[in-house]
Formats: structure tokens, sequence, C-alpha cells
């Protein structure tokens, strides 16, 4: 592991830019600036776990952002992706994490972005194009100087404070009908019972019990059933840590749904679901979503991510978009070239590493 330094101009203060080929180093400092940015997919858990999975030996750049103080500010880890036909740079993680970014708390964001700016003007690694795949479109990472919006998507996002009983109450009449009466008709009919697994040594049966029914209603594939390798190191780091929210529904003692995904930082993250389409008429997939976001309301989140994508049932529970941005910047001719046409990204990512979907 090498370090080297360099003072970077980021506006009124000056910060420290901090560049180290490996994760290791900052592992005891990373986790708090990702607790400021209230991202799971910003933690060191995330990023060690991807790069042991995907990292596959290439050139690492994590870009580390430090006061006058010596005290971390952000972290921005990047890595060289491809170096044919063009050298291309992107974030650490990207592929299966809904949201990346740099990774900093909100007021630290106008600073941290100019010294991002600083820190791919001084890279060590020589590049034609970065490209910035989900950033989250209120942050404004988009102002980075000389950057260009490549695509854009949606990210439905509920924020309330108050219990599910109120929430319910404020929505329309039509919706607390379909929540009441839906889940109302499964328990009658059966035994319904919810699950949040919490045992470390269940969760890897728990976890084929999500894939199966993940495949069930999906079954001509995902990059979720395909990278479960991945998913299944990063789930019993995130049990570890209490950020995994896996449910199941089930009823008569089987489980017919699944939903997964994330607690962190007074965040709830939907990531994925399955269920069994035998069950679909009884729309078991939409109750145990309205569950999960009852939980959440009821333990005091304020924020519930329903992630990528502009999926029906997630506008049943809010109308507020998030929004996620893919921002490009380019260091040569190619590399300008290249951002021009933003088709061509999607055939050079390596096919382990498409476009995540939540079908």
């Amino acid at each position: 592991m090498h370090r080297r330094a360099v003072a970077a101009r980021s506006g009124p203060a000056e910060l420290r830019i901090e560049r180290l080929d490996s994760l290791g180093p900052l592992r005891d400092e990373w986790d708090a600036v990702a607790e400021r940015s209230r991202n799971v997919f910003g933690t060191w858990d995330w990023a060690a776990t991807w790069w042991s999975h995907f990292g596959k030996g290439r050139p690492i750049d994590v870009v580390a952002c430090r006061a006058a103080d010596g005290g971390l500010v952000a972290v921005v880890p990047l890595h060289l992706a491809t170096s044919s036909p063009i050298r291309l740079v992107r974030f650490i993680g990207y592929g299966p994490a809904d949201q990346l970014g740099p990774i900093c708390g909100p007021g630290d964001r106008p600073a941290t972005a100019r010294a991002l700016r600083a820190a791919l003007d001084t890279a060590p690694l020589r590049w034609d194009a970065f490209f910035g795949e989900q950033l989250a479109a209120e942050e404004e990472w988009s102002g980075l100087t000389g950057a260009r919006v490549l695509h854009r998507a949606e990210s439905p996002v509920l924020r309330f404070d108050g219990p599910w009983d109120r929430f319910l109450a404020e929505r329309s009449a039509n919706f607390r009908q379909l929540v009441r009466r839906k889940e109302r008709a499964l328990a009658r009919a059966h035994t319904l019972r919810y699950r949040l697994v919490d045992d470390p040594a269940r969760l890897p049966s728990a976890l084929e019990t999500l894939f199966a029914l993940h495949r069930a209603r999906w079954p001509q594939g995902s990059r979720f059933a395909a990278d479960g390798a991945f998913h299944r190191d990063f789930a019993a780091r995130a049990m570890a840590r209490g950020w995994l929210r896996l449910w199941f529904l089930e009823l008569d003692g089987e489980p017919v749904a699944a939903w997964y995904g994330f607690r962190f930082a007074g965040v709830e993250m939907y990531y994925q679901a399955g269920r069994d389409p035998a069950w679909d008429r009884w729309s078991v997939g939409f109750v145990l979503q309205a569950h999960a976001v009852r939980s959440a309301l009821d333990d005091g989140i304020t924020e519930y991510r329903f992630g990528r994508g502009a999926e029906p049932f997630k506008y049943r529970f809010t109308r507020d978009e998030g929004g996620l941005e893919t921002i490009g910047l380019s260091a040569s001719a190619s590399g300008a070239a290249a951002l021009a046409i933003t088709p061509v990204f999607r055939r050079w990512r390596p096919r382990r590493l498409v476009d995540w979907y939540h079908a």
C-alpha cells in the first residue's frame, strides 16, 4: 500500500488530498464519513466486498480528503475500470449499488466536489474519461466543473416523520382500503406471519430462500441472482453491523414472499424482493412491502428509499422523486468522443456488472 499526499485548493478552506492504492488503511475512519452521507453503498464494507468480487487487480485510487486538522472529511473511491478502448475511471461499487458518489456529509459537498475535480486533475492514473454513476440528483454533483449529465433515473423516496397509522390516515381512502383489505384477506384464509431474519446461523438458508423466491418471480434471470456470491458476503457483513433487513411473509408456515434491504444511518433502503407467482392474486409482494414500510415508520425511520427504477408499486407509497444522475468528465479527445455516445458505455461494461434492475 502506498500513500501520496498533495494539497489541493478546494475553496475558501484547503483540503489535503491523500491518495491510497488500497482500501484497508481508511477502514477505521471511513464509516464515520459514510454515516454522514447516509448511504449504505458508501460504506467501507460495501466497497471492500465489491472489490474482493469485482476488482480483479485493477489499479485503485482511493482519494481521502482531509481537513487542516487531519480529520477525514470525504472519501472518493476510484479505480481504473477499463484500459481499452479508452482508459475509464469509475467509482468502486458500481453495478450493484443503487447510489454512489463522493462519500461525505451534506455540508461538505461543495468542498468535496472541488477536491474531486482537483484529484482528477492530478490523478496518478492516466485517464480519458470519468464515468460517475448513480449520483443523487439533489446533491448536485452534476455541478462538478466540466461535468455533463449522461443519464437520469428515477428513484422514489418516502420522507415521513411519524408512525404508520398517521401515514395511512394521510393517504387516499383507496390506498388505505387496499392495504387493509389485502392483509386481512390473507389473515382470514391462512396463518399469516411476518418474519425478520436476525440470527446469523440462519442467514445462509434465509438467503437461499430469498434467491429461490426471486428466481421464481423472474425465471428469465437477473443480475441479483447471478451475483449471489457477492450478496451472500455483503449480507453477512451487513447483519454483523446491524444494517440488514430481510423479511419473509409466511403463509401456513411457508415463505411465499421476501423483502431484502438495509437500515443505515436512519435510512431504510429497499433493495430486492421475490415471491411465489402462485400467490400473485393475493398480492403477497405488495402486502410484504407495506409491512416493511410500516415497520420502518413505527421504528422512527423518516426516510424510506425505494431504490432505482420507476416500478408502479413504489408510487403507491410516495410521489417524491429523489432522482439519480450519471455524469461524465473527459480528459482527452477520445474520452470526449466516448462520452458523446453514452450507449457505448453499456457495451463496454463487464457482463457481470450491467445495469442493475429492480424488476
